[in-house]
């Protein structure tokens, strides 16, 4: 396994990931930022959190079964970041070694927000988890879709059978989208924050002007 400490051997790699609560578009804008890259000749590794790797998809599988009742927090926790463990040493550390871009639907704000927030975990423990798997890497740019919990969980039900997370009450995910929030206030450097709310079109085009504008300044990589 490669240690968390390696270092990316690339420095025009860039680590993108896209964050949010249910219904707030990620896999649809995903699609955006890639072909926001294609047409300036750049080809990204595309991922996603739980899953990106055989590991990941089986764990995956259990994180959202809505018929595997009972899972405590610690549990649900310790399986996202073994998800993450794997998904890092064989995903996302060689294609940023290498010199490709990677963009993933979700990362470890995601557990911060879900697992912290969202079941009461606290920030410490997911700090403690993220700092053991990955060391010093995070990424680049977060672009949050940002929308209102009520109409996330709305686009969910029409999306058909929901999973265990989609399940959760509303106070669930407004405690998940104010931990997003709050991520985005204390790292304002990294991330962007898109009205979630709007059309997927009016959501698509700030995406893509998101990403211009930070490939025109982008911070050092560490930052």
């Amino acid at each position: 396994m490669t240690t968390p400490s390696a270092t990316i051997a690339s420095t025009d790699a860039r680590f993108v990931v896209l964050e949010g609560i249910e219904g707030s578009g990620k896999s649809t804008q995903l699609a955006t930022v890639v072909e926001a890259l294609r047409m300036t000749g750049i080809e990204p590794e595309c991922t996603r959190e739980p899953g990106g790797t055989a590991l990941g998809e089986r764990l995956r599988g259990l994180l959202l079964d809505p018929d595997l009742p009972g899972m405590c927090p610690e549990a649900e926790l310790l399986l996202m970041f073994a998800a993450r463990a794997q998904h890092l040493d064989s995903v996302i550390r060689p294609a940023l070694t290498a010199g490709r871009w990677v963009i993933s639907d979700r990362f470890t704000d995601a557990s911060f927000a879900y697992q912290g927030a969202g079941r009461g975990l606290g920030m410490e423990r997911v700090a403690q988890l993220e700092h053991w798997v990955q060391g010093d890497l995070r990424p680049d740019l977060v672009l949050l879709l940002d929308i209102d919990p009520k109409t996330g969980l709305e686009r969910a039900v029409q999306r058909g059978r929901r999973d265990r997370i989609e399940r959760e009450a509303l106070e669930f995910f407004a405690r998940v989208r104010e931990a997003y929030l709050e991520r985005a206030r204390t790292y304002p450097d990294r991330y962007r924050i898109i009205d979630g709310n709007a059309t997927p079109e009016q959501v698509a085009d700030a995406v893509g002007r998101a990403v211009h504008e930070w490939r025109t300044n982008p911070m050092p990589r560490g930052t």
